[in-house]
């Protein structure tokens, strides 16, 4: 995986807190996590999700791994697309929240 100690790392933090099994589905958990976090802690999120994104440290399918096995409440087969492809659109509703807070 991207990192022998992964509980210390904000992507990791970001995903399995918001996107872990029990959710009812990754749409709300989004909708909640906009509503209830800080714009402080979105604009964050949106800083360390975009270099993890941009990084070239790992490769394209080492990223959609991490992805997935961090964000276990989220079945990417059902969504059509692949995790990258996911996060970036998570990455532009954030985005989007921040504008309109």
């Amino acid at each position: 995986m991207l990192s022998s100690n992964k509980l210390k790392e904000p992507v990791f933090q970001f995903l399995a807190g918001t996107f872990h099994q029990d959710i009812d589905s990754p749409e709300v958990a989004l909708q909640e996590l906009l509503t209830e976090e800080s714009i402080e802690y979105l604009e964050s999120a949106v800083v360390f999700l975009t270099d993890f994104i941009r990084s070239s440290k790992y490769s394209d399918i080492q990223k959609n791994e991490y992805i997935q096995s961090c964000a276990d409440g989220v079945y990417f087969p059902a969504l059509d697309l692949q995790p990258l492809q996911w996060l970036y659109q998570v990455i532009e509703q954030i985005k989007e929240a921040v504008k309109e807070k």
